[in-house]
Parts: structure tokens; C-alpha cells; sequence
């Protein structure tokens, strides 16, 4: 990573991180309350304090125009006498002469205006600076007056103020502090918990699972998503366990079959006509081995999705004409009726080869448990503007509702199936070219008898 990016690389995400910029945060958002309110205390005490030296003028000046130099000078000594400590008015009356008629000040400042607009300054005042503010008048006849106003007069307010923000910046830094450390460790417990049932897991416990809040969070939601992830990885690592030892279990059979005929070729020797009788036995064995292979290297491929890129636009009700002619001679050797009952056009997309070793794979199991004289029904329709169904009833044994959700699985084979050819995978590649075209596949009772409906979830096409 170049130097310049590292730079300006974010934090990490983490405890300590989540902590500092909590405060941090708090601290922000005191400065931009107080930031503002300290410059609207500014404003406001400068506007007033120019606002009242803009009326002491104008109200010195008005007296000065009614009543003459001698009813001012009185007045400026009445208000200005013993008044200064550093916190009143400075006030001077002069004469057109330069002469001191009245007033606090001993003469005109250094630095005072010579126009007649408010400015700020420093002065002396009985040998102390001051930093302060005046309003210079020229009255009428040369008569001057200055009229100031110490800026430190609100000093001790100001001080007052600051003070209460740094009070309320202490208080907010406190508990901003505070809830930081108590955020952070409720975050290292949540964490210390994940981090346990993990470790559990690794170690082989694959039912432990994280504690579940019950406040309606999103730390809820989070810990039920990850419960429902370990469930599923639970449910898949059975299933890998179930599928290996249904594999060695269903390639058991064939193998020492074959291992037996040829065996018994190499031990007993027996006549030419008899030999290729056992070879072609074998081949049938090694024919069942490479079906269960094949099978499940199909079963990887519409697992992965990988089939999706060939799809095509297709009729399913026509294809299910074909496999219902395609099968209709094996139903006449078993003395089993097979009809198709199509409703309407069904032209949609999807993988035609699939679709139709689904439809296929559904009709055989039919074929298979079906009694003579029973019928089987296959059905096509479309229920919405992208479900369609396929369906195949028959009047056979039917599955226990028990054992539904489970004859959908890979090898599995209940008591009933055991003595009838398959390996148990017909079903689950059913099922997987269902999920390939965003369906399901169900089992429904038919009285007597079991109705599959594969159920597609595919767009509508013409053709």
C-alpha cells in the first residue's frame, strides 16, 4: 500500500476505536454547541455596550443643546463622581479652549478619535491601561465629548461563562468516558462469547451455538443469523457424513459382488460359456458403480449453477408429451395407465435435458411402486405469471409424511425401497434441477398414493 493511502487509512474496527471516537464524538458535538453560543455572547456584549455608549451620548448631548455647558458639566460630574473603579463610565467635558470642564478623565487620552465613530483603544486611566471603547462628539460652540466604556467591564461574567463551559465540557468528557468504557466492555463480552462458541465449534462441538439476546436488536438479529449459518453448516456436515457412508454402503454392494465373480473365475476356471456369463455380471456391477458416479457428478453440476448459462426457451407442456410417450410402453408392460393432462401453452426457459430427467426420474419412482391396473396422471400448469408445476400422481404405497423431507435427500432409501433397484439419488437430482430453475419440489398426499409436484419459478417466454 503506498505511503500516502496509509496515511489516510481508517481505524480499525475495535473495541479501543469505538471507545476514543465516542469521546471524540461528545467532544464534537460540545465545541459545536458552545463554539456558537460563545460568539453570540460576544456579539451580544459588544452590540449592548456600544448601544449604551451611543446612548449616554445622544442623552449628553440632547441636555447639552436644552439646558447649556453648565447643566452638562453638573450632570457628567454627578455620574462620573466616585463612580470609576475600573467598572463605570470615563466621561470628559471639554472646552473649545482645551480646558477640563468636567469628567473622570484628567485630560483628553492618547489614542482617543477624532471622529465621531465608536472605536476601541488603550488609554491611560490614573496611571493604569484600559482597554476601552469610546464614541467621540464635537457639540455645538467647539465644546467636546468623550464618552468611553472599560471592555473589561463584563470580564467577570465572561469569566463566569467560560467557566460554565468548561464545567459542562468536564461533565460531558466524564461521561462520555464512562460510557466508552462501559460500551466497550459490553462489546469485549459479545465478542469474548462469539469468540468461545467459535472455538468450541473448531474443536468439533457443532451444536454449540451464540446466546441469543431477546431485546429485538440488531445484535439480535446478527446472532440469529450467525445460529442460522451454524445450523446450516451443521446440517451440511451431516449430510457429507450421511452422503460418505451411504456411498460406502451402496458401492459395498457391486464391489464385492464383482470381487466374488471374479474370484471365483480365477479360482474355479470354469467353461468358456460360463465365464462370459460371470464377465457380463461383472460389467452390470461396474455399470451400477459408474451410474452412482455419474449421478453425483451431475448432482455437482446443478448444485454449482453452472447449468444456468444453458438455458433456452422450452414448451413443458410438449416435453412432458415426450416423456409420457417415451415411458408409455414400459406403463403397458406393468398393466399401469399413463396419461398427460397439459392446460395451455407453457412455454418458459430453462435447461430442456434436466427438466426432463426430473419429469422422468418422478415417473419411474410412479412406475416403480405403482400396483397393476392403478393409474399414473402427469400434469402441466401455470399457476401465476412465473410458477409452473409439474406434477405426477400415482396410486401406489405413497411415502409417510414422516419421511417426506427426507426421501429428498442423497442415498437415502426408507425400509419400503430397500428391496427395489436404485441407489437413492433420483429424488435429490429432482430436487437440485428445482432449485436450478427457482423451485421446489413437494410431496403431497394423492388417496391413496403420492402426488410430486416439481414447482418452477421461471420467466414466461414466447415462442
Amino acid at each position: 500500500m503506498p505511503e500516502r493511502l496509509r496515511l489516510f487509512r481508517l481505524p480499525g474496527f475495535s473495541a479501543r476505536t469505538i471507545a476514543v471516537g465516542y469521546v471524540t464524538v461528545s467532544l464534537l458535538v460540545l465545541a459545536m454547541f458552545a463554539g456558537p453560543l460563545w460568539y453570540t455572547w460576544k456579539i451580544t456584549v459588544e452590540g449592548v455596550r456600544t448601544e449604551l455608549l451611543q446612548t449616554d451620548t445622544e442623552r449628553l448631548s440632547r441636555l447639552f443643546a436644552s439646558n447649556g455647558p453648565g447643566a452638562l458639566s453638573v450632570a457628567i460630574e454627578a455620574q462620573t463622581s466616585g463612580t470609576y473603579q475600573g467598572v463605570g463610565r470615563l466621561m470628559l467635558f471639554m472646552a473649545p479652549n482645551g480646558v477640563k470642564l468636567a469628567g473622570n478623565l484628567d485630560g483628553w487620552p492618547k489614542g482617543a478619535p477624532e471622529n465621531t465613530s465608536p472605536c476601541a483603544a488603550n488609554i491611560m486611566v490614573d496611571g493604569v491601561p484600559q482597554r476601552v471603547e469610546m464614541i467621540h462628539t464635537v457639540l455645538p460652540g467647539g465644546y467636546r465629548l468623550l464618552v468611553a466604556s472599560n471592555l473589561n467591564r463584563f470580564e467577570q461574567l465572561e469569566k463566569l461563562f467560560v467557566r460554565g463551559l468548561l464545567g459542562c465540557a468536564a461533565a460531558v468528557l466524564l461521561v462520555a468516558v464512562l460510557g466508552a468504557l462501559l460500551f466497550r466492555r459490553v462489546m469485549l463480552r459479545k465478542v469474548d462469547s462469539i469468540s468461545q462458541t467459535t472455538s468450541a465449534i473448531m474443536a468439533g462441538k457443532l451444536t454449540q451455538r451464540l446466546p441469543a439476546p431477546h431485546r429485538g436488536d440488531e445484535l439480535e438479529m446478527l446472532t440469529h443469523t450467525v445460529n442460522g449459518m451454524l445450523d446450516q453448516i451443521e446440517h451440511l456436515v451431516h449430510s457429507v457424513q450421511d452422503v460418505s457412508n451411504a456411498i460406502a454402503h451402496d458401492l459395498r454392494t457391486p464391489l464385492t459382488e464383482l470381487r466374488a465373480r471374479l474370484e471365483e473365475l480365477s479360482v474355479t476356471r470354469p467353461a468358456e460359456e460360463e465365464t462370459y456369463q460371470e464377465i457380463d455380471a461383472a460389467i452390470n456391477d461396474v455399470d451400477r458403480v459408474m451410474a452412482i458416479f455419474n449421478a453425483l457428478l451431475r448432482l455437482a453440476e446443478i448444485d454449482s449453477g453452472t447449468r444456468r448459462g444453458g438455458f433456452v426457451p422450452v414448451d413443458l407442456a410438449r416435453l412432458a408429451a415426450e416423456v409420457t410417450e417415451f415411458y408409455l410402453p414400459v406403463a403397458e408392460l406393468n398393466d399401469v395407465g399413463l396419461t398427460f393432462a397439459p392446460q395451455g401453452m407453457l412455454h418458459t426457459v430453462g435447461d430442456p435435458l434436466l427438466l426432463a430427467q426430473a419429469l422422468g426420474n418422478l415417473v419411474e419412482n410412479a412406475l416403480k411402486y405403482a400396483p397393476a391396473h392403478s393409474q399414473i396422471m402427469i400434469g402441466a400448469r401455470r399457476c401465476g405469471e412465473l410458477d409452473i408445476e409439474l406434477t405426477v400422481a400415482d396410486n401406489g404405497p405413497g411415502v409417510p409424511e414422516a419421511e417426506r423431507a427426507r426421501v429428498v435427500e442423497r442415498f437415502y432409501r426408507s425400509d419400503a425401497s430397500r428391496g427395489t433397484p436404485g441407489v437413492g439419488l433420483g429424488l435429490a437430482l429432482v430436487s437440485s434441477v428445482a432449485r436450478l430453475h427457482g423451485g421446489v419440489l413437494r410431496l403431497e398426499d394423492n388417496a391413496p398414493g403420492l402426488r410430486a409436484v416439481l414447482c418452477l419459478n421461471v420467466p414466461r417466454v414466447a415462442m
